[in-house]
């Protein structure tokens, strides 16, 4: 009796597999959700229905009314990034590969019809079952739901890179902004030196060597100001691209970068953090352990490859019906399974290095990012205390000896110009700063900071 309950146990669970076999109220959208949730602090969104497009196209525009912050540009993409949507689909097919593996194998009915040379006529009627596969069901449906999970870890990373990118996105565009009035500021200081030296080149008092100089200062000025055009213009597509956003959407942005924080962040139990949050460590860790069930599968499978059951019923004209039972089996003479187990504890084994390697790297990214970061806080604090100060202390110094008519008007602009360029040092070093924290905050929760 024990022995027929054993038997009964794997045709048991597949039963009642195969009756809770359904799909899901959010499409195995809620891991997602939670996890860049987690990691973002902003949930990502599921386009389904036309009510959904209509609430994100009122939020968009609620959020590029004013203007756009960080964590709106992370929304804005959240809301409209095809790309994102794309991946977040194969959740879908993830899911309904899982609903598949868990419900019982249709039979198959076949039907034959002979009729012999005496005018007698034979009909053979046959219904087959899939008996193996109802017996693996349960490790089927086990390995499906795996590999659901790796989608949705998948799916987990790319909102919280497509994050991280639209994040520092938005810190080169808002700096690169910055930095072009900066430039321009430049470019007007040399034009208005360079039309005064000529004026003054006419008049007898000034040299030609003089003048040429402030000529090619202020050309110099004018390459770089239109480089820094440019630049903004390019930055702010890039920042566009990852929002989703049409080429004619009209947004503005921060005049100016956040302040620098007052302390940086500190290294402690941040290798650690990678170990247990890193999307990847994690994507790498579940992909080892689905081969490693699949690969108890393929084990289980290795000798009999088909198992058919089935009903058969067979009439002839004038005798009695026939009926009985057919039973189809592959017979492992050619291939006994070694190649196929073989090829997946090698697939096994290619995961276990693969695990390791990325938990390796992670720690190492780990640790350079809150270098780079340390130093571009450092650099940054240093450009705001020290350099850009001092530079205002000496324009005010030249000022007051320009009045009392110690120094020239050149000197005077060319200080101007010395002060604009500490402040776009100031401008490089906070943007630096922020695409390093940012760097630092993926390398500990999402992944590689490293395209």
């Amino acid at each position: 009796m024990n022995t027929m309950i054993f038997r009964a146990g794997p045709l048991a669970a597949a039963l009642l597999l195969a009756g809770c076999a359904g799909f899901s109220a959010d499409g195995g959208f809620g891991p997602v959700d939670g996890m860049t949730r987690e990691r973002t602090g902003q949930s990502p969104v599921l386009a389904r229905s036309g009510d959904d497009d209509t609430r994100q196209r009122a939020r968009a525009t609620e959020l590029l009314a004013a203007p756009l912050t960080a964590d709106g540009a992370v929304e804005l993409a959240f809301l409209n990034n095809r790309g994102l949507q794309a991946r977040f689909a194969e959740l879908g097919v993830a899911e309904a590969d899982l609903v598949r593996a868990g419900r019982l194998p249709n039979p198959s009915f076949s039907f034959g019809r002979l009729r012999h040379a005496d005018g007698t006529t034979e009909i053979d009627r046959g219904v087959t079952f899939d008996v193996l596969g109802l017996l693996t069901m349960p490790l089927a449906v086990g390995v499906e739901q795996r590999r659901l999970a790796q989608v949705q870890l998948d799916a987990a990373d790319e909102a919280v890179s497509l994050a991280a990118r639209t994040r520092r996105a938005w810190v080169r565009a808002v700096a690169a902004q910055e930095l072009q009035r900066y430039h321009a500021r430049v470019k007007d200081t040399a034009d208005a030196a360079g039309e005064l030296a000529g004026r003054m080149r006419q008049a007898g008092n000034f040299s030609a060597l003089a003048r040429m100089r402030e000529q090619s200062f202020a050309a110099d000025a004018t390459a770089r100001a239109a480089r820094a055009s440019h630049d903004a213009v390019a930055e702010r597509e890039r920042l566009v691209r990852l929002m989703g956003l049409p080429g004619d959407t009209a947004f503005t942005l921060p005049d100016r970068l956040p302040d620098l924080p007052a302390e940086p962040a500190s290294i402690q139990g941040t290798e650690q953090a990678a170990m247990d949050k890193r999307l990847d460590v994690q994507r790498a860790t579940r992909g080892t352990e689905t081969l490693a069930k699949s690969l108890g599968l393929t084990k289980a499978t290795r000798f009999i490859n088909v198992l058919e059951i089935g009903y058969q019923n067979q009439s002839e004209s004038g005798q009695p019906r026939a009926n009985g039972y057919v039973v189809e089996l592959e017979l492992p003479i050619f291939d006994g399974g070694d190649a196929r187990l073989a090829r997946a504890e090698a697939t096994y084994q290619q995961a276990l290095h693969h695990t390791a390697d990325v938990a390796l790297r992670a720690r190492s990214e780990v640790r350079e990012a809150h270098a780079a970061y340390q130093t571009a806080w450092t650099l940054a604090r240093h450009y705001r205390d020290d350099v850009v100060p001092l530079k205002k202390r000496i324009a005010a110094e030249n000022l007051l000896r320009y009045n009392g008519m110690l120094i020239s008007v050149f000197d005077l602009l060319a200080d101007a110009r010395s002060q604009v360029e500490g402040a776009t040092g100031y401008v490089e070093s906070l943007r630096d700063f922020w695409l390093a924290d940012t760097d630092l905050r993926t390398a500990t929760t999402g992944g590689s900071p490293t395209p």
